[in-house]
């Protein structure tokens, strides 16, 4: 028997679009001699189409859609597609995430999720019903276990915690299932795919069962999704698995153990390179941006931002402009200049010296007998970030934004300054790792300025300022962040483990405090385990 698991790029809310994605798969699967064609969760709707699943209009035409599919591939073998159903009952949530089995022109059965994940970016339990009991599809003689997504994510063995209370893979066990098939949309994060890959196997080897998840591909908002669709042997030895970050369709010999590994690379610059290409990529193009810009300082952070948007968009859709003021070091432009030269990208030069003079005349004498301070900073970061708006608006160009996930934490970033823009693209990056990503990009094709690698990091809005200046070394905080923000620890755990207390207390308040900051921010595109986005549940207002 022949599964092909179509991993598709599917758009939140394109019904036609997706449904075209879905006909074109399948009809390449079933050219290649598939049995059975499966397509990821929600493919239909695409994951997660959010509070459009409370538009009754909405999934009506889901279904209609799904109907139409069915008919156009009345001559094609089996489909399941991933794709929200009502639920007839009057109790509970109205829908379920469903699979839906298309056969001869016509809609089939309807197979249900069980665990509805509320977790991180996660919030499922808002619109489905969760499915109780195990859900069988017997096709060409094999009985085959439905399930999707978060239902292979709670295994006894393998989590030292779980979630929930059943586990939807053991009662697939339990009522015979002969391989477990699960249709996924799980979302990326930096060495996901290897814990998934351990998890799965371990999961056929503990039931003698072959396993394979087809997973969604693709930019959604924040989300990022990899791909990566895999298939493990009853030994639980993975025996096929499709591209990482691109479209694929990946054809399974289930009795026979046979398929295809696509080449790949799990070191963390890598993982995280692809996503962020495909995250600006799939960003701009779902959103109709064909252009975007960005402003160059000459630092590290719009050096490695304009490197991604390259990669994504192609050099000659990107603009980089440079807005020196009077603080600005010759070094930092002239490494501004190579940078864009080395990429090819188009450059523009709007110096804002003038600007902030006339802004010191008009203040003049409201400011009279205070001492210059950040106000003055954060007003050149406002010029900047004006002019990067007023190009965007004039040339309908995506701006992106080029803080990193450290100075996002503690608030090092100005509100209507160097926060302004469309999509925040590695503002989940701490500090060290933007300088990891950046010479890991380097030793492919050298274009970042090895003087911007190697300078101290400096904002430039006053004479011989550094970062350093007004937080601790990157390094140091960066240990402090990973420990607070992704794992979750107070500031006594973090000083158990043997941090200076005044410094942990500092940086948490900071944390803390740059709340409001990040609640205006543009969306961040997710790669750790906690991103600032849409997993970031923090009140602004709280004490601590």
């Amino acid at each position: 028997m022949r599964l092909a698991l179509l991993q598709i790029n599917p758009t939140a809310g394109d019904l036609e679009g997706n449904a075209s994605l879905i006909v074109r798969a399948a009809r390449a699967a079933a050219a290649q001699g598939a049995d059975l064609m499966v397509t990821p969760e929600l493919a239909l709707m695409g994951y997660l189409p959010r509070d459009l699943l409370m538009n009754q209009g909405f999934v009506r035409r889901g279904c209609e859609k799904l109907s139409q599919i069915a008919k156009e591939l009345k001559d094609a073998p089996p489909l399941l597609v991933g794709v929200a159903t009502p639920n007839p009952s009057d109790v509970g949530r109205p829908l379920y995430n469903s699979a839906v089995l298309l056969e001869k022109g016509a809609v089939g059965p309807a197979f249900h999720k069980s665990l509805l994940p509320t977790y991180d970016v996660f919030d499922e339990d808002r619109y489905f019903e969760p499915y109780q009991g195990a859900q069988i599809l017997e096709i060409g003689g094999i009985k085959l276990g439905i399930s999707i997504c978060e239902d292979v994510w709670n295994d006894r063995d393998f989590w030292k915690r779980r979630r929930y209370h059943q586990d939807p893979i053991e009662a697939l066990a339990q009522a015979g299932a002969q391989a477990i098939l699960n249709l996924s949309a799980s979302p990326f994060t930096a060495g996901k795919q290897e814990l998934r890959e351990r998890m799965l196997g371990h999961m056929a080897q503990k039931y003698g069962l072959p396993v394979m998840i087809v997973n969604q591909v693709g930019g959604n908002d924040d989300l990022i999704f990899d791909g990566r669709s895999a298939a493990f042997d009853a030994n639980g030895k993975l025996f096929a698995r499709a591209k990482g970050f691109e479209e694929d369709v990946l054809l399974v010999d289930l009795r026979g153990g046979e398929g295809t590994i696509a080449p790949d690379d799990f070191t963390a610059e890598s993982e995280i390179w692809n996503a962020l290409v495909l995250g600006v990529r799939d960003y701009a193009r779902k959103t109709r941006f064909k252009k975007v810009l960005l402003g160059l300082s000459g630092g590290i952070d719009s050096a490695l931002t304009a490197a991604i948007a390259v990669d994504a968009m192609g050099a000659e859709n990107v603009l980089g402009v440079m807005m020196p003021s009077i603080y600005s070091s010759q070094g930092s432009v002239d490494d501004s200049v190579v940078l864009a030269q080395n990429l090819g990208i188009q450059t523009m030069k709007l110096p804002i010296g003038d600007i902030m003079h006339t802004y010191d005349g008009v203040l003049a004498e409201a400011f009279a007998g205070l001492k210059a301070d950040v106000t003055e900073e954060n007003i050149q970061s406002r010029i900047r970030g004006n002019l990067l708006m007023a190009l965007s608006n004039k040339f309908g160009s995506l701006l992106l934004t080029t803080g990193n996930k450290s100075e996002m934490s503690v608030g090092y970033c100005t509100l209507y300054g160097d926060m302004n823009g469309g999509l925040a693209v590695i503002a989940d990056l701490p500090k060290m790792m933007v300088y990891r990503v950046s010479r890991w990009r380097n030793l492919r094709a050298p274009a970042i300025p090895e003087s911007t690698i190697t300078k101290p990091p400096s904002a430039e809005l006053r004479p011989d300022q550094t970062d350093q200046d007004s937080l601790p070394p990157y390094e140091l905080l960066d240990e402090i962040l990973e420990l607070h923000v992704e794992q979750c620890q107070s500031a006594e755990e973090i000083i158990a483990k043997g941090f200076d207390e005044q410094t942990v207390r500092r940086v948490l308040r900071l944390v803390r405090i740059a709340e409001f900051k990040r609640k205006q921010a543009a969306p961040v595109l997710k790669v750790t385990s906690r991103a600032f986005g849409t997993g970031w549940r923090m009140p602004i207002v709280r004490q601590e």
